[in-house]
């Protein structure tokens, strides 16, 4: 039996929670801050609540982190400096040396840390990233994302804290940094237009990625869209295209030369969540690597600083330079 504690009740965590019931050797039990939410969650999911976070640490093998951006490092330092397993919700942190941090106390420990880079686990996403790996649309070239909604709130307001949250460059495009990089490549250079959290109805940014492989990828992430959350990609190379539109059914859609076809890949035991859970759980029993590992975190916060950085500056920004 693992014993799984998620540490904050809200969102994410109860995403998380009505996921681990499916895994069997887990047992699960729950902290927050709040004594009523924690009475809630504990209640609604089943789960053993701890009044304190060392309780918490005392009890668990393992941790599930569901917390405001800018708590990861504190709270992750402190389970994984008593061994636990963790498992973090994206960012993995707010800045790379906050990263590189938890990475080194993981290493020490030898427990596994694998940051929720959920969107890996999409079908939809995992289909593109298989058809584009396989060379089924060619050499890639080139590649379009779009995310968002309208601007959510988090307990206190934090997500439209541009200090605590990054924003929509660090919050959201963070999924779409992590996919692109893992389909086509390391990053080289970034450069973004954003309003970086100055306006108090959303946010917005626009962040060209230059890989590696030669490919170029545009990322369009938005808290300013009242029509509610949609995600797009578009993926084109030198022998076809792959298209999704979280909007339409089917979802995806791929062209050849010589041929196109239509499938929703998606089964009950396809859910991204549950996938994600069962790889953090796996990786504990196999004592082997995530699918997630804590320098594909790094890396990706490396992406959204630099995006941060170009938004400001309005250059390009090699990512080099936050990878020293």
């Amino acid at each position: 039996m693992i014993r799984i504690g998620i540490v904050g009740t809200g969102g994410m965590g109860n995403v998380h929670a009505n996921h681990y019931p499916k895994l069997s050797q887990v047992e699960l039990h729950c902290f927050d801050a709040d004594p009523e939410r924690l009475s809630a969650f504990s209640a609604k999911h089943r789960a053993k609540p701890a009044s304190t976070f060392e309780e918490l640490l005392s009890r668990v093998d393992a941790v599930d982190l569901c917390l405001p951006t800018d708590l990861h490092l504190q709270f992750g330092l402190a389970a994984l400096q008593a061994g636990k397993h963790c498992l973090v919700e994206k960012p993995m942190a707010g800045r790379v040396e906050d990263c590189q941090q938890l990475i080194n106390a993981a290493d020490a420990a030898g427990v596994v840390l694998m940051p929720a880079q959920v969107v890996r686990f999409f079908p939809e996403f995992a289909a593109a990233h298989r058809a584009v790996c396989s060379g089924a649309i060619g050499q890639p070239a080139m590649a379009r994302t779009r995310r968002g909604g309208k601007a959510p709130l988090g307990s206190g307001g934090w997500f439209r804290d541009f200090a605590r949250s990054g924003g929509v460059v660090l919050d959201l495009a963070i999924h779409d940094f992590d996919w692109l990089r893992w389909t086509l490549g390391e990053v080289e250079e970034v450069f973004c237009q954003a309003l970086l959290g100055r306006s108090t109805e959303g946010d917005y940014a626009l962040t060209t990625l230059v890989h590696s492989s030669g490919a170029i990828s545009h990322v369009e992430a938005t808290w300013m869209d009242m029509a509610g959350f949609r995600t797009t990609f578009e993926v084109s190379g030198s022998g076809g295209l792959l298209e999704f539109d979280s909007r339409e059914v089917p979802t995806l859609r791929t062209h050849t030369a010589t041929s196109a076809f239509l499938e929703a890949p998606v089964a009950g035991e396809d859910d991204p969540y549950y996938r994600e859970l069962r790889g953090f759980v796996e990786a504990i029993e196999s004592g082997g690597v995530p699918p997630v590992t804590g320098q594909d975190g790094l890396k990706a916060v490396a992406i959204a600083a630099a995006a941060i950085e170009s938004a400001r500056s309005g250059q390009p920004v090699r990512l080099d330079g936050h990878l020293a």
